[in-house]
C-alpha cells in the first residue's frame, strides 16, 4: 500500500517505546524501576473525579461544541486573565483532546509546504513531527547546559531565512525544565515582532516550578507579540488529569476561527464529562497542586544531588517541569545504548535523549514515588561503577 508522503518520515516516540517495554517487563513480573513517566504518580483531586460523577449523574453526556463549552471557555478566560495577565475572549478559546492536539491544530492551520519552524533543542519528541505531517520544516536551534538550554537573541536572529514561518517556546521545558525569564522572552518577542513570526507557547507545566523562578506568558509582554502568539496550556500535568484529555489554546480570533473550523470536521468536540470537571478544576483553586509541587521538588533536590554523585554523569537543576535532562556523555555510550542496556542489565528505564534532539543525554521522570527514586538511583550507580 503507498501511503502519503508526509506521513512516510513520522517515526515512533521513544518516550513510549521505552515506557511501553518497561511495562511489559513489570506485567511479566519484572522488579522494573521506571524514570520514563510523563505524567504525575497522583491521582486525580478527589474535587475534581466528584464534579466528573455529577456530570454523569446529571445526564451531561452528549456532544458539547465542537471547540468547548461555554462555561469551560469562560473558565479558561478567567485563568488566563488571573494567572498569565492574559486577556482573551471565548470566541479565541479553542478547547482541544489534550493540549498536544491543540499543537498539532495550530501547525496544520499556520504551515504551507517548506515553511520552517524553529524549535529549540533539546525539544519535546512530537513537535518536529507535527511540523513535518503539517508539510513545513523543522529547524533545530542547538541550545547548550551552561546556558540552561535556552535560545539567545543571537542564535534566533541567525536561524530566520526567509521561509521563517513560526518558533517554539516550551517553558517549563520537557525534557531539561529550564524556565525563560521575562527579559529573555522580551528579548525574543522583539525579534518575533520585527520578522512578523509566530510564536507558539507551550505552557503546560506552567504551575510546577520550583525555587525562584517565575512564569510568564510571552503573549502578555505587548499586544504586538500577542498578535502573534498562541498560548497552548492544559489540565494534565498540574491536575493530574493525563487521561482526561483537556488541553486548550489562545489566540487571534482569525486563526482561531480557522482551527475551530478544522476541529469541526476532525474530533467533533472534546469529551463531555472531562469538560465539567476542568471547569471544576480551573475553578476551585490550586491547592492541590501546591501539594504535588511540593512532594516533586523534594524529589528533585533528591535526584539531582545523587546524580551529581555518581561518577560519569551530571544534570544541571530544572527550574520546572518534573524532569532532569542528565548527561552522559562520559559513559562513552551513546543514548540508546545507555537506555537499552541499563533496563537489560539492572531493569532501570530511562528514556534516550536522541528524541529529543541530543544523544548525550537521557531524561528521567522524578513522578514517581521516593522509593522507587532511590531504588532506581541505587542500580544506576552500582552499573555505572561497572560501565
Amino acid at each position: 500500500m503507498k501511503l502519503a508522503l508526509r506521513v512516510e518520515s513520522l517515526s515512533s516516540s521513544p518516550t513510549l517505546a521505552i515506557t511501553s517495554r518497561a511495562k511489559q517487563l513489570k506485567k511479566d513480573g519484572v522488579d522494573v524501576v521506571s524514570f520514563g513517566a510523563g505524567e504525575p504518580d497522583f491521582d486525580t483531586p478527589q474535587y475534581i473525579k466528584d464534579a466528573a460523577v455529577k456530570a454523569i449523574q446529571d445526564g451531561f453526556t452528549k456532544y458539547t461544541p465542537s471547540t468547548g463549552t461555554p462555561q469551560l471557555k469562560n473558565a479558561i478566560c478567567e485563568k488566563l486573565k488571573r494567572d498569565n495577565e492574559l486577556s482573551y475572549e471565548p470566541s479565541q478559546i479553542i478547547v482541544g483532546t489534550g493540549a498536544k492536539h491543540s499543537l498539532y491544530s495550530i501547525f496544520q492551520v499556520i504551515c504551507d509546504q517548506g515553511d520552517e519552524v524553529i524549535i529549540p533543542a533539546p525539544y519535546w519528541v512530537s513537535y518536529p513531527q507535527m511540523v513535518r505531517v503539517a508539510q513545513g520544516i523543522p529547524v533545530f536551534i542547538k541550545t547548550e547546559e551552561n546556558n540552561n538550554f535556552k535560545i539567545t537573541a543571537y542564535q534566533l536572529k541567525a536561524a530566520i531565512t526567509k521561509k521563517t514561518k513560526a518558533l517554539i517556546i516550551n517553558s517549563p521545558s520537557n525534557p531539561t525544565g529550564c524556565v525563560y525569564t521575562k527579559k529573555e522572552l522580551e528579548e525574543i518577542a522583539a525579534i518575533a515582532v520585527r520578522h512578523k513570526i509566530i510564536v507558539i507557547s507551550d505552557e503546560i507545566y506552567e504551575k510546577l516550578i520550583y525555587d525562584n523562578a517565575d512564569h510568564f506568558s510571552i503573549a502578555a509582554l505587548s499586544d504586538k507579540i500577542s498578535d502573534l502568539t498562541f498560548t497552548v496550556n492544559g489540565l494534565s500535568k498540574a491536575y493530574s488529569m493525563t487521561g482526561w484529555r483537556i488541553g486548550y489554546l489562545a489566540g487571534p480570533k482569525d486563526a482561531v476561527k480557522k482551527i475551530a473550523n478544522l476541529q469541526d470536521h476532525s474530533t467533533s468536540c472534546p469529551n463531555s464529562i472531562a469538560q465539567a470537571a476542568a471547569v471544576c478544576a480551573l475553578t476551585q483553586g490550586d491547592d492541590s497542586i501546591n501539594t504535588m509541587r511540593g512532594e516533586f521538588l523534594k524529589r528533585r533536590n533528591y535526584l539531582v544531588k545523587r546524580i551529581g554523585d555518581i561518577n560519569k554523569l551530571s544534570v544541571i537543576k530544572p527550574q520546572g517541569a518534573f524532569y532532569a535532562f542528565c548527561n552522559i556523555s562520559k559513559t562513552g555510550l551513546d543514548s540508546v545504548s545507555f537506555a537499552n542496556r541499563l533496563l537489560d542489565d539492572v531493569q532501570v528505564a530511562v528514556i534516550p535523549g536522541i528524541g529529543f534532539g541530543d544523544d548525550r543525554f537521557i531524561r528521567l521522570s522524578f513522578a514517581t514515588g521516593m522509593e522507587q527514586i532511590t531504588k532506581g538511583l541505587d542500580r544506576i550507580e552500582a552499573w555505572i561503577k561497572k560501565l
